[in-house]
């Protein structure tokens, strides 16, 4: 793994569990990992109440638009989460792999979101302890 290591957070719509676990991230590591997310067929702007929910622990989304994730992505992280995206999702020989299995915030309401943004903190602060990296919070 590279001094910094990187990590890429994968869903179909990069609107809602790839967001909120790429800002746990950020937040959490301050800078100490690379964090990239994308999605297979990303959304038109981030989830509504994921961005609610996040500001809710004071992480702000709302300046993260979906993208579709892109080879050098892929090449450059040395982990990839997967979270819902199936058989959309890509696989590349050498490359560690999670999935996590997170039902999707699309179109549920905040309270629904909630639950789904404390389960992917908790399983953030575990990959960032797997990682060794300190957190900030």
């Amino acid at each position: 793994m590279n001094p910094k290591p990187a990590v890429l957070f994968l869903c179909v719509h990069n609107a809602g569990r790839s967001q909120m676990a790429a800002g746990w991230l950020r937040h959490l590591a301050d800078g100490a990992v690379e964090v990239m997310s994308g999605g297979s067929n990303p959304g038109a702007s981030a989830n509504p109440a994921a961005v609610d929910a996040m500001a809710e622990v004071g992480i702000d989304i709302s300046t993260r638009q979906p993208r579709r994730w892109t080879d050098d992505d892929l090449g450059s992280a040395d982990i990839i989460v997967t979270m819902g995206c199936g058989d959309t999702c890509p696989i590349l020989p050498g490359k560690h792999y999670e999935d996590w299995e997170l039902p999707d915030p699309a179109g549920q309401p905040l309270e629904f979101v909630r639950e789904v943004r404390d389960s992917i903190e908790a399983r953030v602060r575990d990959l960032i302890a797997r990682l060794g990296v300190p957190t900030q919070a």
